[in-house]
């Protein structure tokens, strides 16, 4: 199988990338930032760009994980939000039609709220996927955790892999609450979805435990010996909750709290280790 990357130098594409070359035939692409050397230019704004790229590469699969990923600068830039967020899937997943592709789109288990450019435009390009003809999963996950190769997009898992590389001060919310997603275990859903032929699925990925930025990170720095200290944000974000009840009905691993972070800790550890 092969399998075309789409946003192979983000937090999560540099995962995907490592994980899956182990397994497929992998090509992944970047926008601005070449993170490995073998990684293909894109713009996915570009029509003319993805009809060509996909037409030449000719994948199997196309993981889509290229969005931008905060709604802050979405606000200052809306036409680029929509062009990047919104019609840069819809071009992908009319390329992935012309040749036959399978499609993994990376959403959000916050698309639900539809209530801000990021969570809006998830949303709709949930609905665009779903027209993918030859299948299409939508992967939902939360607040993603994880050892990455790219540790230095601003994500909430980098920040944290700073409090221990860089001894930068860790301070975190304890206002906002929210299930967490462990970057892995979305790569195993994908490699169980292929080997079982799981498709045209919507599937939210969490854990069942609802932790506060503040608490995640206390449990996972006090393995390297680092306190935290706690600030009331007041943030009032919605958050949308999942029971695992689908990861259960298609047989998809499914992981508690204690079992993610310990995962989490253990990685990081073993990559700070190599890097000595």
């Amino acid at each position: 199988m092969r399998i075309l990357i789409i946003g192979a130098s983000s937090y999560l594409g540099a995962r995907f990338y490592v994980d899956l070359k182990k397994y497929f035939d992998v090509v992944g692409t970047y926008s601005s930032n070449r993170f490995f050397p073998d990684l293909l230019h894109l713009d996915i704004t570009s029509k003319k760009q993805v009809e060509t790229l996909v037409s030449q590469i000719k994948p199997d699969l196309i993981i889509h994980c290229a969005n931008l990923p905060k709604n802050a600068p979405m606000k200052e830039n809306p036409d680029l939000a929509k062009k990047v967020n919104l019609d840069g899937t819809g071009y992908l997943v009319e390329a992935a039609n012309k040749i036959g592709a399978k499609f993994i789109f990376i959403s959000t288990i916050a698309s639900k709220l539809n209530n801000d450019y990021y969570t809006s435009y998830k949303f709709e390009s949930e609905k665009i996927v779903k027209t993918t003809n030859s299948g299409w999963l939508i992967l939902q996950p939360a607040y993603i955790l994880g050892y990455s190769p790219n540790t230095v997009n601003d994500r909430p898992f980098n920040r944290l892999y700073k409090n221990i590389v860089k001894k930068t001060p860790a301070v975190y919310d304890t206002s906002w609450r929210t299930q967490s997603s462990y970057i892995g275990q979305i790569v195993e859903i994908i490699l169980t979805c292929i080997k079982k032929n799981i498709w045209n699925e919507s599937i939210p990925i969490s854990v069942s435990e609802v932790k506060s930025r503040y608490e995640i990170a206390r449990d996972i720095l006090k393995h390297f010996d680092m306190q935290v200290a706690s600030v009331d944000k007041k943030d009032t974000t919605d958050t949308i909750e999942d029971d695992q009840s689908t990861l259960k009905r298609l047989g998809l691993p499914v992981y508690s709290y204690d079992e993610i972070i310990g995962k989490i800790v253990d990685e990081t550890k073993r990559h700070l280790q190599s890097g000595l």
